[in-house]
């Protein structure tokens, strides 16, 4: 029965790194709305990346817009099947650990946002070519982002004992 909990190998990875996405994410926040003015722009990579500061009121490429209660009810279930995940889901592999921090951290940085910012999420990074424009995003977009390519990978990677092959002795 042991074996169902995280090690604390497993709390050990996911806490930090769930937290230090978080701190991450408000702290960039923080400072890029104090020095950057809401008509300013930093040029990083000309042509390229630019840091600028917009609100976004829905969720990822502006949608639900104006819809708070219900963007709040979805990160809350959302951090919640997270953290069921990494707490009653059973013993994982790493890769899977960190990717459920990550989410974890992604999830509260916005949500404080929401909750805290009145309902809009502190976007500053703005990616485009020529009038092509990416959606501006954070940290926690990235952390989210991030996250679901972990998860992929590790799917990908990790051998169920159902998906076994015998292989030929040599």
């Amino acid at each position: 029965m042991a074996s169902r909990w995280p090690s604390w190998q497993a709390h050990a990875l996911f806490w930090p790194i769930a937290a230090g996405g978080v701190v991450l994410d408000l702290w960039t926040k923080k400072v890029m709305f104090e020095r950057i003015g809401p008509h300013d722009h930093v040029q990083v990579i000309p042509g390229f990346l630019r840091l600028i500061t917009a609100l976004n009121e829905g969720a990822a490429f502006g949608l639900a817009s104006g819809k708070r209660p219900v963007l709040i009810a979805v990160a809350l279930v959302a951090l919640i099947v997270i953290l069921g995940l990494f707490l009653l889901g059973g013993r994982k592999p790493a890769l899977t650990t960190i990717a459920l921090a990550l989410f974890a951290g992604g999830i509260c940085g916005n949500l404080h946002d929401r909750l805290f910012n009145g309902g809009r999420v502190r976007d500053f990074i703005d990616v485009y070519v020529g009038t092509y424009r990416w959606p501006t995003f954070n940290v926690a977009d990235t952390l989210l982002c991030v996250a679901v390519g972990l998860l992929l990978i590790a799917a990908w990677i990790t051998e169920r004992p159902d998906q076994r092959h015998d292989r030929p002795q040599r």
